[in-house]
């Protein structure tokens, strides 16, 4: 196969016969997983999701009937100081991440803007029909839901970006160590073999799909 063999081929033919290549020496996942045992894992989580969901629901209208309007809080210092102390390291991790290009950055951002929203919800909450009502909402529409709806729009397109760059890091054929998450760098900052990362268990060859490295 010489260079005019290959400009005839589609590129869809090309990217196929790449990962083919790719494939012949890419090690096997250190940590693989039978693929019975992901799906039953997989449909254990489901089950747990609902019947947590249907649990919490019981459990608000439980909590809708039986709550006092007003309570007295003991721990309500340190209950707030611990919530800003988290709020600051999710800040500060979001700040590295962003500032090394790693990849947990996704996470953070996310992270943050959950904070963000429970700020904001308790804050503007807990302070109705006080004096500091008017405060609370003024920090809640201009700097922490804006803040966190950025932080969302961030994490989107972040991960936007890694799966448009999917199919073009499946073709590296760069071989090494797994790193850990948060030493994964960003899309774009450094060639390094995502399908490693990103690689499936292997399924029985009746439901195998097509995966990185094979089709």
């Amino acid at each position: 196969m010489n260079e005019a063999d290959l400009a005839r081929m589609t590129p869809q033919e090309r990217a196929k016969l790449v990962r083919a290549l790719a494939a012949l020496d890419t090690p096997a996942p250190v940590h693989s997983v039978p693929y019975e045992t992901a799906q039953r894992r997989r449909r254990v989580l489901i089950a747990a999701a609902v019947l947590g969901t249907l649990g919490l629901l019981v459990w608000i209208v439980v909590l809708a009937l039986t709550l006092p309007r007003a309570y007295r809080a003991g721990g309500w210092r340190v209950t707030w100081i611990g919530f800003d102390v988290g709020l600051v390291i999710v800040l500060a991790l979001t700040a590295w991440a962003a500032w090394r290009r790693r990849q947990i950055l996704i996470l953070c951002l996310l992270v943050l803007a959950t904070l963000l929203f429970c700020d904001a919800w308790f804050d503007t909450t807990l302070d109705w029909h006080t004096r500091g009502f008017t405060a609370s909402v003024t920090l809640a529409v201009l700097v922490e839901l804006p803040v966190a709806i950025m932080a969302i729009i961030a994490a989107r397109r972040l991960l936007r970006l890694t799966m448009g760059r999917l199919e073009h890091f499946s073709l590296d054929g760069e071989r090494g160590v797994v790193p850990p998450f948060w030493k994964v760098p960003l899309f774009g900052d450094e060639s390094i073999g995502y399908r490693h990362v990103l690689a499936h268990p292997k399924a029985p060859e009746s439901q195998r799909q097509e995966t990185f490295g094979r089709q």
